[in-house]
This record gives C-alpha cells, sequence and structure tokens, in this order.
C-alpha cells in the first residue's frame, strides 16, 4: 500500500526453522476439486472465453520491457461484465493480463499484484523471475486491476497534483482553506470524469474479475503472492471464496480486517519511523561523505533548516521545474520504501541543501540542479518504490482514490481532519501527518459500499510477511489483522524496514515462504532477521 496519494501530497511492505513448521491445512486438496471449474454461475459468455496467450508487445501492451529473465513474459486480455450485478447487461470491461511460465509441466497458478490499491500488475510476474523452486511447477500471473493500466481505465481528468506546491504544515486558516478546496476539486473531477464505471471501481468488483481469471485459467484454486494493498485484494478474495483458495502470501500487509481509513492511519507513524530510525541515523553513519549530521537527530535537524529554507521560496531547476517544502518531504515517503534508496536519498538531500545556500558558488548549485532534476525524473519513470510500475495517465492515481472511497465507511469531517492532522504533527510525525487533513474521501457524494466481515473463517491458513519498520503498511496494523484472521500465521522481520520482502534478497524469507507457496508446509509464527542497509559509494 503506497502512500495516500492526495493532492497536495503525491509520491508517489534457515534450516533451523524448520522445526517450528506444522502439517499443511487438511482440507486444502479436498473440497475445491468436488466443484465444477465454474461454480458460482458466471455467465457462459465469460466462462468460456479462451485466453490467447502471446508474447507481450512493448508499449503496446507492457509500459517497460521485462528485465533479463523475464524477455518471454506472455500476454492475454479477457472481457468481464461493467457490473457483476448486472452481469448480462452485455456491458463488458477488458482486464489485461500477463504469465511468466512454469519452467516445467505447470500444475498451478500464483497470481500476484503489486498493491496500491489499483496498481497496474501486467508486468509484475518478473519481480518472481529468480525463484526457480516457485516457477518449476507454478505459472506466475500478472494483471491490471479494472480502472488501470492496460485494462479498462478510469481518470481524474489529470486534477490530482492541484495545489501541490502549497505546504500543509503552514497552518494559517488560508492556506488550509485553499489546500481543502484543492482537495475538494480534484475528488469531485475523479468522480465526473470516471462516470458511470468509477461507482464499479472497488475490490468486490475485482475480487469477481479474479474468480473469472481462475476459471479462465482452469485452475480449481488459486495461489497468491499480493504486496502491500495486495494483501488488502488477497485477503477479500480468500473470505469470498475460500474453497477456491489455495496458499495466499500477503507480504507487507494492510490492516485488512478494518477499513481502508484505519488502516491509512498507520501510516504517519509508520513513515516518521522509517525516516528518524532507519534512514536518519544511516545518514549519521556516513557523515563523512553527506556531511549532515553526525547523529540521526542532528540530521533531522539539516533536514529542518534545507525545508525551512524551501517555504521561503520553492527552488527553481533550468528547466522551470520547482523544489518546494511540500515536494521535499513526498520525494522523501517515496524513498524510503526500499533500503536500495537510500543512498540515492541522501545525494538529493545534499543537493537540494546545495540549491538552499546563499554560499554555494554557481558551479555547486548547476551540478546540485542537475542531480536533483535527475532524481525526480529517476523516481517519476521507475519509482523508487520498489513494488509500484510505470502506468498510463492518471489511472493509477484515479485508482488509488476511488477504490478506498466506494468502499467502506470514511468518518469525519473537513475540521475533525485537521484536529487530527494538528495532533500528528504535536505527536512528532510531521512528515504525513502535517497534510493527514487531505482527506478526498470526505467530499466523496456517492455513499460507499459496506465492507464484509473478514475473519478468516473457513479460510486455509494464509502467510503474513512483514518487516519491524514497514513505512506503509506499518507492523501494528499487520498485527491486528493477524490476530482478527482466524488461521493466518504470520513471519516477523527483524532489524527490517523494506516494504516488499519476498522475493527481494532475503534467502531465509524466500526459504520459509518457499516452503508454504511451494511445498505447502505451513509455518508457525516466527522472527527472521532482515537484511543489513547498504554501504553508499565512496564511504
Amino acid at each position: 500500500m503506497t502512500r495516500l496519494r492526495y493532492a497536495v501530497v503525491i509520491p508517489a511492505i534457515a534450516g533451523t526453522l524448520l522445526a517450528g513448521f506444522t502439517p499443511a491445512f487438511a482440507g486444502q486438496e479436498v473440497a475445491a476439486g468436488k466443484q465444477p471449474l465454474n461454480s458460482t454461475n458466471i455467465p457462459p459468455q465469460y466462462a468460456n472465453q479462451k485466453l490467447d496467450w502471446h508474447k507481450c508487445a512493448v508499449p503496446s501492451e507492457l509500459p517497460t520491457a521485462p528485465p533479463a529473465g523475464a524477455e518471454d513474459m506472455e500476454c492475454a486480455t479477457y472481457k468481464t461484465p461493467r457490473n457483476w450485478y448486472q452481469a448480462n447487461a452485455q456491458i463488458d470491461l477488458t482486464i489485461a493480463v500477463s504469465r511468466l511460465k512454469a519452467t516445467k509441466d505447470a500444475t498451478a497458478s500464483v497470481v500476484t499484484n503489486p498493491g496500491g490499491p489499483g496498481a497496474p500488475g501486467r508486468n509484475f510476474p518478473a519481480r518472481l523471475r529468480n525463484q526457480p523452486k516457485l516457477r518449476e511447477h507454478q505459472e506466475i500471473v500478472g494483471f491490471d486491476p479494472r480502472g488501470t493500466g492496460k485494462s479498462t481505465n478510469i481518470t481524474c481528468g489529470g486534477a490530482i497534483g492541484t495545489g501541490s506546491d502549497l505546504d500543509p504544515r503552514d497552518r494559517s486558516k488560508d492556506n488550509l482553506n485553499l489546500i481543502l478546496q484543492a482537495t475538494k476539486y480534484a475528488a469531485l473531477s475523479c468522480q465526473q470524469k470516471s462516470g458511470e464505471l468509477g461507482p464499479l471501481i472497488n475490490t468486490d468488483q475485482t475480487v469477481k474479475d479474479i474468480d473469472l481469471l481462475r476459471v479462465l485459467l482452469g485452475r480449481d484454486k488459486i495461489n497468491w503472492v499480493g504486496y502491500s494493498a495486495g494483501t488488502w485484494m488477497g485477503a477479500h478474495y480468500a473470505q469470498a471464496y475460500p474453497t477456491r483458495t489455495g496458499r495466499f502470501v500477503l507480504d507487507s500487509s494492510t490492516e485488512f480486517t478494518t477499513t481502508w481509513q484505519k488502516s491509512f492511519d498507520w501510516q504517519p507513524l509508520g513513515f516518521e519511523r522509517r525516516f528518524r530510525q532507519d534512514f536518519l541515523p544511516w545518514v549519521a553513519k556516513y557523515d563523512k561523505l553527506y556531511h549532515f549530521g553526525t547523529t540521526g537527530e542532528a540530521a533531522r535537524q539539516t533536514y529542518e533548516q534545507v525545508r525551512y529554507a524551501l517555504t521561503q521560496g520553492a527552488v527553481t531547476l533550468p528547466d522551470g521545474s520547482t523544489v518546494s517544502a511540500n515536494g521535499l518531504d513526498s520525494f522523501i515517503a517515496s524513498n524510503i520504501y526500499s533500503k536500495r534508496s537510500f543512498p540515492g536519498l541522501a545525494d538529493y538531500l545534499v543537493s537540494v541543501r546545495t540549491l538552499t545556500q546563499g554560499t554555494a558558488s554557481a558551479q555547486a548549485k548547476s551540478s546540485a540542479a542537475q542531480k536533483v532534476k535527475a532524481a525526480d525524473k529517476s523516481t517519476e519513470t521507475s519509482g523508487a518504490q520498489p513494488l509500484m510500475v510505470p502506468t498510463d495517465g492518471d489511472a493509477y492515481d484515479a485508482s488509488f482514490w476511488t477504490i478506498p472511497c466506494n468502499e467502506g465507511p470514511w468518518t469525519g469531517s473537513t475540521q475533525s481532519a485537521i484536529k487530527q492532522s494538528q495532533k500528528l504533527i504535536d505527536q512528532q510525525l510531521p512528515l504525513l501527518g502535517a497534510g493527514w487533513f487531505i482527506q478526498p474521501c470526505l467530499f466523496w457524494k456517492k455513499p460507499p459500499s459496506p465492507l464484509p466481515v473478514l475473519d478468516g473463517k473457513g479460510v486455509p491458513p494464509v502467510l503474513i510477511v512483514e518487516s519491524e519498520h514497514d513505512p506503509a503498511t506499518p507492523i501494528e496494523g499487520a498485527k491486528r489483522a493477524h490476530k482478527a484472521f482466524a488461521g493466518s500465521r504470520m513471519l516477523t522481520i527483524t532489524g527490517e524496514g523494506d516494504h516488499g520482502i519476498y522475493a527481494g534478497g532475503n534467502a531465509g524469507v524466500d526459504k520459509v515462504v518457499e516452503a508454504y507457496l511451494v511445498d505447502g508446509v505451513v509455518p508457525n509464527d516466527q522472527s527472521l532477521p532482515g537484511m543489513p542497509l547498504p554501504v553508499p559509494a565512496g564511504a
């Protein structure tokens, strides 16, 4: 789950352990095999489609070329009802899917999702391309959810981002009102521009799209690897279709047993903790390289000085773009999802500091401006968040807003949201907390659909994987979901703050996850060590 995308803030989860395993869920291979493949009466015009697999074309089918090891990724599309509760209305959507074929005979399909909510995932199977045990007998399937990517899109008409240079730390009444007006404008634009499809971009409809995909794949059950908000989607599918649920990995977990609002509300704590306890002490450790402060607190004070300078006037780059105080915070948040981004973020902060210093030479400022622009462009095109993927237009931003606002209660008012935001500032959580009153769902006209109860009853054991300092899906919410979802198991990754753990280079985690995902060995709750922070070049 990426941080909530607002009009103002736009950034953008070994061998001795085997003794802790228990046998796989006893009924896992029983119930679904006795059902017809299409047990939910999907109309024949949808259930009888054939997936026309062919090598993916770039950029018409994939936004970027697959990396080495995934060059042969295949693509297809299928039709799904626009509204599953009017499935015979003959109004269809297109869903774009992909797969990496198994290296041997495929006996199972593992469906993947990068999160969001609403992030396109057609090129996401590439993340699992280097998992030989998983790939031996499982095809890796990706898809762009309804509303995004190469599936049928929605849009906000480019309205998201209005007022993005306004600083939410400026608590003057006029400034707060301007930000709220920008949020309202964008929220209303999303609803108007997305038309009749907008209200149907939600988890319930997408879960039904996924079950149709299961039928088209010819599987009694599907396996699942979902990251971030993909844990929300996976848990909702498992609760809706427990006998179609195989082995579900929920990595960097949302608090999927509650509302979007309550799940998102952990984020100010998570991002601030990652920034103050992981990134800033790391920068201080390499002060001889960065000269940003010899302790984490000293480095934070330097950041505050740079930020203050930006409130006195945004830095203008040679191409006319600017760096504002709010933009600085957004860039930081986008680059603390993964420790791999720490060196680039440190270089960025050093460069922005140079641009705010009156004593810096023209040559130094020119070099710093080039580095800042290059860093901005890199984040825009590749995503500093390791689980995110490029998108077409504003479809992802539109879906990111629309899904939470369409489902489940979103309580409060603009005034209560401002008070909540001020409380977060007072609690020393300003990185996201200052802008936490920017809640587009407060301006959503149509009442949200109720969320189903997610308690895990009747669901095979799902496996939650969570790092201690995950910024976007903090461990507090993941623990609550684990406790509330019957039969779930949880791997806690200690000394770790990355968002997205499985297939990210931690061999110990991969071993336990694949014992479950491939061999069906369900682990007990346990802790595993994380990976060390990087050593920057030149340190």
